[in-house]
């Protein structure tokens, strides 16, 4: 089943002789359950596509279809209450707030809607993060790997349609690296979570059911695992 469906997306900034084409006419959509990485070099559009695919930017023309629903139909604070409910993100810098507990940070996005979690849901995510004896913890009493994982338990706590991560390894080593690769693998296969992951890094990309490359804005490659047709 489709979950997201991109269409003829373009981002220009600037105009006339200083225009920019950051995303030129990309069209590609992503099944429900589906792991898909996006690669590029440094420059070539990866951060901003995924902005525009979460209603963080706006595009210059084209269209994010969610569920079937173009998410920028929404007025902007219609938006932000959807994107809350609908997409969980991931950064490279975690994004934690220092005064809040592991367990409170996690919970943010249900406090935020007045959503109370059952204990039982907060445990289960708590154990797949490896974060049970954490919980009380702040992120300053965390090592960069936990922290991470800190922040995939908040994106992943209210259940989104698709986790967008944006080099969530980044700022990590290699071995810590592949532990929140797998972890995202987990939440893949234990949740049937729809991940779309930017990366640099192709021994990352290689744990992805599909890989989409972009070069200066444009979508030169649908790799694929199967050998079932991409649109």
């Amino acid at each position: 089943m489709e979950i997201v469906r991109v269409e003829n997306l373009t981002k220009k900034y600037g105009n006339k002789e200083n225009e920019t084409i950051a995303i030129n006419n990309i069209s590609f959509s992503v099944q429900k359950g589906e792991f898909v990485a996006i690669i590029g070099p440094s420059g070539s559009g990866k951060s901003t596509l995924l902005h525009l695919i979460g209603g963080l930017d706006k595009p210059t023309s084209g269209k994010v279809l969610m569920n079937g629903k173009n998410i920028y139909e929404y007025s902007d604070d219609d938006l932000a209450i959807f994107r809350r409910k609908n997409i969980g993100f991931i950064y490279q810098f975690y994004n934690l707030l220092p005064i809040l507990t592991v367990e409170e940070n996690i919970t943010l996005p249900c406090d935020l809607d007045s959503k109370k979690v059952p204990e039982e849901k907060l445990r289960s995510l708590l154990h797949l993060l490896g974060l049970e004896n954490r919980r009380k913890y702040l992120p300053n009493q965390l090592s960069g790997g936990q922290q991470q994982r800190v922040a995939i338990g908040r994106a992943l706590i209210n259940q989104p349609s698709i986790l967008l991560a944006d080099e969530p390894t980044g700022n990590l080593d290699v071995k810590t690296s592949k532990e929140i690769i797998q972890l995202l693998k987990q939440a893949n296969k234990i949740y049937q979570q729809t991940i779309i992951i930017i990366t640099h890094n192709l021994e990352i990309s290689k744990e992805a059911d599909r890989v989409l490359q972009i070069e200066d804005g444009k979508l030169v490659e649908k790799g694929e695992k199967s050998n079932e047709s991409v649109t």
